[in-house]
């Protein structure tokens, strides 16, 4: 089963990329196969949000590579398990 780790943090300046790396190293046990990472600051309010996923290879070996997005790449996904039928 694949690991999953995530934050959003309300105004908070600090550079945040170091303890979601460490999330993700945690849980390097879920998923040794790959590992992706998301970050983004929302200009309106200031919050700061985090993604980070760790890969257990089964199904779909060459194009799983998360975290996945929409066309315009206003909304990122981390997930474990398959989608169907799309």
């Amino acid at each position: 089963m694949c690991g999953i780790a995530g934050y959003l943090v309300h105004s908070y300046a600090e550079d945040m990329s170091p303890i979601l790396k460490g999330m993700a190293d945690v849980i390097s046990h879920r998923g040794p196969d790959d590992d992706g990472f998301f970050e983004t600051r929302t200009k309106s309010s200031g919050h700061h949000v985090g993604l980070a996923h760790r890969r257990l290879s089964i199904i779909d070996l060459g194009t799983g590579h998360q975290p996945i997005a929409n066309e315009d790449g206003s909304v990122q996904l981390v997930f474990n398990g398959e989608i169907y039928n799309y």
